[in-house]
């Protein structure tokens, strides 16, 4: 089953507008991966998704296409949606990925799944096809166990939504060759991203790994009796939040002072949480069958207009944050980057 323009379903070819752009797979068609092909489609890929469900591969093109009209109504795209989405082919067959250059697995976090996606897919694309996986936790070297090539195999972590945001993580697996890991960063910032590369394979990468120390703490505070989930939120929301999309923590010591970083870490980091269960605060919710606003139950309360509410009022914030973040560079004229490397 195949759904899209007609001239890619006959060929299983990109539209000649944009022959100059490799052509992308995504495989997993929910709302992450959907969201990364209309990134893909923004930066002018023909981009081939793939999709065992046969209700999200019906309704594949029409979330794409609704993404692209947020976009240009947000004046982040340029051209015409409609044309955009043109370049858009999906499918439930494997072999319509044969032609892409790039291809992007994006299911659910399981691995022997995700290894059976990335099998499927080297039996169908070049040997010098990269295969990501879109993974926030998994190390990569267990998705190159059992591959025909893991040397191309990489970690390609997005941020939701895909489409307006700045970030991405290229992982390297202990098998993956450099070169492909720099192919694909090279492409991330034709995608709009500003792209950090992981060049030895850990859990949760970088950011991952930061935001669950973060929660670790901010679930121990509230569970101890320190403070509220509301009080939590707030004093992060007012300080990391105002701050954190113009620096990353090693530029903000820098921009407010090193050596009181270095006093309270002699002081404070003993008295952080280590705890390693998980915590009863989110485990009794997620029994309850709370999933947040997706079913407007979590930590909040919320009605279905109240969740529906936040989950635009997000969106909006996203084109937003992403405008103020680009107004401010990465670098200002530093020289040499970092002091210290390992």
């Amino acid at each position: 089953m195949k759904t899209g323009n007609r001239k890619a379903r006959k060929k299983n070819v990109p539209c000649r507008r944009a022959q100059h752009r490799v052509p992308v797979g995504v495989v997993g068609l929910g709302l992450m991966g959907t969201s990364i092909v209309t990134c893909l489609l923004s930066a002018e890929h023909p981009v081939v998704g793939i999709e065992a469900d046969a209700t999200r591969l019906r309704t594949a093109r029409r979330r794409v296409l609704a993404f692209l009209r947020e976009m240009k109504t947000e004046r982040v795209l340029k051209a015409d949606p409609v044309r955009v989405a043109g370049r858009f082919t999906a499918s439930d067959d494997y072999r319509a990925l044969q032609e892409c250059g790039v291809v992007v697995e994006s299911i659910s976090e399981n691995v022997e799944a995700k290894r059976q996606v990335i099998r499927r897919v080297e039996e169908v694309v070049s040997p010098e096809a990269v295969v990501g996986s879109n993974t926030s936790a998994i190390p990569v070297s267990l998705l190159q166990e059992g591959a025909l090539r893991p040397e191309r195999i990489l970690g390609i972590h997005w941020a939701e939504p895909a489409h307006t945001t700045r970030f991405m993580e290229i992982i390297c697996g202990a098998r993956s060759a450099a070169k492909y890991a720099e192919r694909v960063k090279a492409l991330a910032e034709t995608w709009g991203k500003e792209p950090s590369l992981i060049r030895r394979d850990i859990r949760g990468f970088i950011t991952n790994r930061c935001m669950y120390a973060l929660l670790r703490e901010a679930f121990h505070l509230v569970e101890s009796g320190y403070a509220t989930v509301e009080d939590v939120d707030r004093s992060v929301r007012n300080d990391f939040g105002y701050w954190i999309t113009f620096a990353g923590p090693f530029r903000y010591m820098d921009l407010t002072g090193v050596p009181a970083y270095e006093t309270v870490t002699r002081d404070l980091f003993p008295e952080l949480s280590n705890e390693t269960k998980v915590p009863a605060l989110i485990s009794d919710l997620v029994k309850s069958g709370a999933r947040g606003v997706s079913n407007a139950r979590g930590f909040y309360r919320y009605t279905s207009a109240t969740a529906k509410r936040w989950k635009k009022l997000f969106m909006k914030f996203s084109y937003e944050i992403r405008a103020l973040a680009l107004k401010y560079p990465e670098n200002v004229g530093d020289r040499g980057g970092a002091l210290w490397r390992s």
